[in-house]
């Protein structure tokens, strides 16, 4: 008995020391500048969120949060340099539904997005305008559908690339229409836009921020926002629910995770410090600004993160492979 004894105080005793490594690990923490990786180059949307991110965050957790821009195969760079980074706290990733959901069903990677990362919280939400060149007879999105019905194969879809978000939100368009046009891959949405307005594409599915500009200045037509109520930012476009596509919901959000085994009290740190920077108005007025739009606090949390990434990864997924859309 004696040594038994002997083995659970030794038992015993480590394991407090051990929780209080883990505690004091987490008090001291940050103790240098933390770095929040994003796969694309600087001045886009992703960067931008990130930088105004960082900027407020950093008031909260007291150390500098440095934008790293570590481009490549549609943010999946970035990515996996995140799942390979030490799970301290000090490397974090701002991606969206592309780099999160989509890429692993159109790339093969060699990390798994959902498993191998942990969730912070999602930070804000785009959604889509569905938009065609002024000059397309359909002035509703019912007779956008018959016109396309009209015209099998004819018409053309253009996105800024094979397996964007654009580009997937224009087959499950098709899907669920029965219609069919051809899709245009571009070096980015800023040429593909340039060709709608110039009337040599007659589709897109834009992200809000983008399209929107170009609707308020009447160089494009637009149809509906792919989400389930209308936007604060543009209360007068209708819902695909009320333009007669109930269910079409498409919404290009951003998120941030860390390195899967990262400790809990690090992540609810950096959870606190993305919540009140979400809450400062300034942080609110900038978004809006850009097109985003805040989520609401109960989806702010890592656990509500997790389970929507889940969910659009069950949505996408059957989407991207019905449509056969892959990068080698």
């Amino acid at each position: 008995m004696g040594f038994l004894h002997f083995l659970a105080k030794i038992i015993s005793a480590a394991f407090v020391v051990l929780t209080i490594s883990q505690l004091a690990r987490a008090e001291t923490y940050p103790a240098r500048p933390i770095s929040l990786v994003v796969g694309f180059s600087a001045g886009g949307p992703s960067d931008t969120i990130a930088r105004i991110l960082a900027e407020r965050m950093r008031q909260s957790i007291g150390q500098p949060i440095i934008v790293e821009n570590v481009t490549g195969a549609s943010g999946s760079m970035a990515v996996g340099r995140v799942v390979h980074a030490a799970p301290d706290g000090y490397t974090v990733n701002l991606g969206f539904l592309g780099t999160h959901v989509i890429n692993a069903a159109v790339y093969k990677l060699p990390y798994d997005p959902l498993n191998d990362l942990e969730p912070v919280s999602l930070v804000a939400t785009n959604p889509i305008l569905i938009v065609s060149r002024k000059n397309l007879p359909a002035n509703n999105l019912n007779e956008l559908v018959v016109w396309l019905k009209a015209h099998p194969s004819q018409a053309t879809h253009g996105a800024g690339g094979v397996g964007t978000p654009a580009h997937v939100a224009g087959e499950l368009f098709q899907q669920m229409t029965g219609t069919k046009f051809q899709f245009v891959p571009y070096r980015g949405a800023a040429p593909a836009m340039q060709d709608l307005v110039a009337g040599q594409i007659d589709l897109m599915f834009d992200q809000f921020a983008n399209a929107l500009p170009q609707v308020r200045a009447g160089t494009i037509k637009v149809y509906a926002v792919t989400a389930k109520e209308r936007s604060a930012l543009a209360a007068d476009l209708p819902t695909v629910d009320e333009a007669g596509l109930p269910g079409l919901y498409v919404d290009v959000w951003h998120a941030l995770w860390v390195p899967k085994g990262t400790p809990r009290e690090i992540i609810s740190k950096l959870n606190s410090a993305v919540v009140a920077a979400l809450s400062d108005p300034r942080v609110r007025q900038r978004f809006g600004e850009i097109g985003q739009e805040i989520p609401s606090r109960d989806r702010q949390t890592p656990e509500s993160l997790g389970a929507y990434q889940r969910a659009e990864i069950e949505k996408w997924w059957p989407i991207v492979r019905a449509a056969n859309i892959k990068v080698d």
